[in-house]
């Protein structure tokens, strides 16, 4: 199941906010190396966390953590203004067509089909808010797997294994991607309307 969280509201789904900042601990410092903040109870986390991002969140049945990323407005501060503009070749992205996903996270358990309802479910969200484009923070690695599942960026620059992407939301990436996950575009756009009903019922009136 997938769930649009923001920030503010994680603290009704504890297992699944714990175990996901648990599972960002062990995936970016602990498999990636990099220089992340792990508390004292492993959970990774760090300013824009504290800033209200929204969540797209992959759940297991058992209501624990499978996957998730995390979205900001570029309007506001963003990972790849604040520390990446060396990758964008000094260009600020800031716009309220794109938003940054960063912290695309899979637990160690996970299915392989998981990044691809990860990324059908964020597709979903950008054009439900009308957004041209997420930019995004990555392991250069994960290139190959975005390409395998049919949504790959444009990348704005890589170096010391990290790139800075540009994804450009449209129905037909949306549609390729939910296949790969073995869902359909009315299964992303069930999910999503779970997670934002009153504002599914205010475009209705």
């Amino acid at each position: 199941m997938i769930k649009y969280l923001y920030a503010d509201s994680l603290h009704l789904f504890p297992k699944l906010a714990e175990s996901m900042f648990r599972d960002r601990a062990v995936q970016f410092r602990d498999r990636l190396n990099w220089a992340v903040q792990v508390d004292a109870k492993g959970f990774e986390s760090d300013q824009y966390d504290a800033m209200n991002p929204l969540y797209v969140i992959a759940a297991n049945c058992d209501g624990s953590h499978a996957g998730s990323m995390r979205f900001l407005p570029t309007t506001a501060e963003t990972m790849v203004n604040d520390h990446f503009l060396h990758l964008t070749q000094g260009v600020r992205i800031s716009s309220p067509l794109i938003w940054e996903c960063t912290r695309f996270c899979l637990s160690p358990k996970s299915p392989t089909i998981t990044a691809a309802a990860l990324m059908s479910a964020g597709c979903e969200l950008g054009l439900r808010f009308g957004l041209h484009h997420a930019v995004g923070v990555f392991d250069f690695r994960m290139e190959r797997i975005y390409r395998r599942l049919g949504w790959a960026p444009d990348i704005l620059g890589t170096s010391n294994g990290i790139s800075v992407g540009l994804w450009a939301f449209s129905r037909h990436a949306l549609e390729t991607v939910a296949n790969k996950a073995g869902l359909t575009a009315d299964d992303t756009a069930r999910c999503f309307d779970a997670s934002f009903p009153l504002q599914e019922n205010a475009l209705v009136a």
